[in-house]
């Protein structure tokens, strides 16, 4: 077009855009070129500018530059702004995908240009709903009353959906835009951890917000904000304390000014729930961060927490607080256990969470060594928690033993990061108590510093001593079968002995002595078995946990390879696994579960019948206590099993049913309401296939429900019936018809009488599951058949 034609158009486009309503005009009258016609938004040519992400781009930045006939810079953006942030609020669909692009390239470039401007007309009036209930607002909560909803439910999700629009879909990291978005990180995070407790469509939207913040900031920045939202440190504003987040109508949620508790312990179980929440919502969130290593960062930050935490301990030993001290040092010293607490709350919920794949890289690896090192060193293991340090110390080597053993393929960039530990291993060699973590600190250091060349013979038989192995075992790698141990092992009491050593130079296997502990039932030596397998069935007996998990470990491992050896002694592993179960450490109890349920998932005709009767009839001369946590170990073996063998768990059907009602009338409370959830869980995946022995089911369930003085077991009763309608979805009117009303009849008992909150919630959830049961049955859905029929 002639030079004076687009002046002129561009004078009238101008003049219209400044008036009220001027933005959407123009947008929609420069995108309407399309096709040439704009028509209805629904149209082909619609569809095309929504794809022709170029022109909107250009329109974006047409509404970035002022106008010649704009006077003031600050007049436009006053102007124009808000009607640009009215364009993420399109209702039709297909226009709203180009009304965004526009809105968020306008705004991303004005950022840009104009970063202050940017951030006062557009930035601060987006977020202002989430900073309205920050803890730094300016607004006077005193003055509101108790109930006045700060943040509508509306507000909040238009918000929360626009920082989502403008911040992650513009993908943008620009300073401004990661500061703007940090200021109001502690808000959204609350939102997130109770769109985690609640039914809210906020959940996923604020997950996406945090995890693009935390990808896209610098790793130094990103490790405070996750302090600030595990409380530990003020770099993130959070959630004022007077407000609270309810569950709104749509699905949302809205930010009200709480009512102050008038209990005090009320009060304090709030604040408790509330923080263990947050912190299970912050490890779920860094599960999702595992890749980029930003969780490992995290955790060996906390590490360094915790050995401040060791530090101040021990410099304080005494009272926190002298008596007749100040209210300040008292509050002071409340909040310094506070974050005691809370650190060590995180380091358990992130070991217990994310641990299995939180490193990423030998320098991550490197750093958290050098944490518990350095907390090792300043700290050695003296007094009350010697045992925990020393055992934590005793993994740390252990693992830089495994990796310049072999369990990683190292290079010369690898051992300069190892070499950052040598110092600290130096140190240990001298100054720690243990003599034999003396030996293996310098063995490791110098292993470090020959780049693997130089590694003394005794750094295999330290680690594994110190592990609490035998010394006749020396440390294997986590990938080498167990039968390629170079020597087997003698008993820990005969350490000392002469002819123990002379034993175990000759290679030759020991079996422990009749006064051991469980020596009775320790296996000796089997003429037909490896001296490998041999090792490990003696070190399932080790009275050191480590030792004893990672045997059964081992031994779980040729199950699943299907050793012959081992298949061959199927019987004696099945001894063995069985007697650690009864152990009262988690990792060895956990490592036995795992090992009975491949067993039995192999050769369910043998070893079935066998847990069954252990789980019917405990071991005799056990507590009752024990017995029952024994139980409760074997039903969780039953539901592994039952969920391994599938479709063909019905053959066992009848046993499995009988020995989970049996439990279910047991005087433990905790073993009823298991045996109850194994009920359950087993009731659904039999589904059409219960058969006749549904009635006793549901006559015991419903007995339970009506008359258990414990709510935890009522609760359980009724959750079989969840899963039992959830099982059998559809055929519910088929398979329950004799006992469907006794059912129903029961739940709606519930409903109306249950003075437990969390089993009437159950209920309500079985209600659910069986109106939809009942109306797909009643009310099929209409399907349309073309039939053609042949006249004669």
């Amino acid at each position: 077009a002639p030079g004076w034609l687009r002046r002129l158009c561009g004078h009238l486009l101008s003049e219209r855009l400044l008036r009220p309503g001027g933005v959407q005009a123009v947008v929609r009258g420069v995108l309407e070129g399309t096709d040439g016609e704009w028509g209805a938004l629904g149209g082909a040519g619609a569809e095309a500018a929504a794809l022709d992400w170029r022109k909107c781009d250009a329109v974006g930045k047409i509404l970035a530059a002022c106008p010649q006939q704009c006077l003031s810079l600050q007049d436009y953006y006053r102007q124009v702004c808000p009607q640009i942030l009215d364009l993420l609020h399109i209702q039709d669909k297909v226009a709203a995908r180009q009304f965004q692009r526009v809105a968020t390239t306008t705004l991303l470039t004005m950022a840009r240009e104009q970063p202050q401007l940017a951030e006062q007309h557009l930035l601060q009036p987006l977020l202002a709903p989430l900073r309205r209930c920050c803890q730094a607002a300016e607004l006077s909560l005193e003055d509101l009353t108790a109930g006045a909803v700060l943040v509508p439910e509306a507000e909040l999700g238009s918000c929360v959906e626009d920082v989502l629009k403008v911040y992650v879909v513009g993908n943008d990291s620009s300073s401004l835009l990661l500061g703007s978005l940090q200021s109001v990180l502690g808000v959204v995070f609350s939102l997130y951890s109770f769109a985690k407790q609640n039914v809210s469509y906020l959940r996923s939207p604020c997950q996406d917000i945090l995890l693009w913040f935390l990808e896209k900031a610098e790793r130094e920045q990103s490790l405070a904000v996750l302090e600030g939202l595990a409380r530990l440190s003020s770099h993130v504003p959070t959630l004022h304390p007077q407000c609270q987040l309810r569950v709104g109508s749509e699905g949302g949620a809205a930010i009200v000014v709480g009512e102050p508790s008038s209990d005090e312990d009320e009060a304090l179980y709030q604040k408790i729930s509330l923080e263990q929440c947050q912190v299970e919502s912050l490890v779920e969130l860094l599960s999702h961060c595992q890749k980029s290593g930003l969780a490992g960062d995290f955790f060996i930050h906390c590490l360094k927490e915790l050995t401040q935490v060791a530090a101040e301990d021990e410099a304080a030993p005494g009272p926190a607080v002298e008596p007749g001290g100040s209210l300040l040092e008292l509050e002071q010293s409340q909040a310094r256990q506070g974050r005691k607490v809370l650190v060590l709350q995180l380091v358990a919920a992130l070991c217990e969470g994310v641990s299995d794949t939180v490193f990423t890289d030998i320098v991550q690896v490197q750093q958290f060594l050098e944490a518990v090192l350095q907390r090792a060193c300043a700290h050695p293991a003296r007094g009350a928690g010697a045992a925990a340090e020393a055992q934590t110390l005793a993994v740390a080597m252990g693992l830089v033993a495994a990796v310049l053993g072999g369990a990683l393929q190292l290079k010369s960039s690898d051992f300069v990061v190892l070499k950052r530990l040598v110092p600290l291993l130096e140190e240990l060699s001298h100054t720690y108590p243990d003599p034999l973590t003396q030996e293996l600190a310098s063995d490791l250091r110098i292993a470090i510093c020959t780049h693997g060349a130089c590694s003394p013979g005794t750094l295999g038989t330290a680690a594994s001593s110190l592990l609490g192995r035998r010394p006749g075992m020396a440390a294997q790698s986590p990938a080498g079968p167990p039968g390629t141990a170079p020597s087997p092992a003698a008993p820990r009491h005969s350490h000392g002995s002469p002819s123990a050593r002379g034993d175990r130079s000759g290679g030759q296997s020991t079996c422990p002595e009749p006064s051991a502990p469980s020596a009775s039932a320790a296996p000796c030596g089997d003429s037909l078995a490896p001296a490998g397998l041999q090792e490990l069935l003696l070190s399932a007996y080790d009275p050191q946990p480590p030792s004893r998990a990672a045997a059964l470990r081992q031994l779980t491992s040729l199950v699943t390879q299907r050793h012959p050896e081992a298949l061959r002694l199927q019987e004696k592993l099945l001894q063995v696994f069985l007697e650690n179960v009864q152990h009262e450490d988690a990792f060895v109890y956990l490592s036995a579960i795992q090992g009975i349920s491949l067993l039995s998932s192999e050769y369910p005709e043998r070893i079935l019948p066998v847990l069954l009767a252990q789980y019917k009839c405990p071991a005799q001369g056990t507590e009752d206590a024990m017995a029952a946590a024994t139980r409760m170990k074997l039903g969780e073996v039953l539901m592994r099993v039952t969920r391994a063998l599938g479709d063909m768990v019905f053959q066992h059907r009848e046993p499995l049913i009988r020995a989970f009602l049996r439990g279910a009338r047991d005087p433990d409370s905790a073993l009823r309401a298991s045996s109850l959830s194994n009920l359950g869980e087993l009731c659904q995946h039999l589904g059409f296939q219960l058969g006749s022995i549904i009635q006793e089911v549901t006559c015991c369930v419903t007995a339970i429900a009506r008359t258990d003085p414990e709510a935890e077991v009522r609760r359980a009763a009724v959750h079989v019936v969840v899963l039992l309608l959830r099982g059998l979805s559809e055929k519910v009117t088929e398979v329950l018809q004799d006992v469907l009303r006794d059912l129903y009849r029961l739940l709606k008992r519930v409903v109306t009488a249950e003075s437990d909150a969390a089993t009437v919630l159950q209920a309500q959830l079985a209600l659910e599951e069986l109106d939809t049961a009942v109306r797909s049955a009643l009310f099929p859905p209409q399907t349309l058949q073309k039939k053609i029929v042949v006249l004669p």
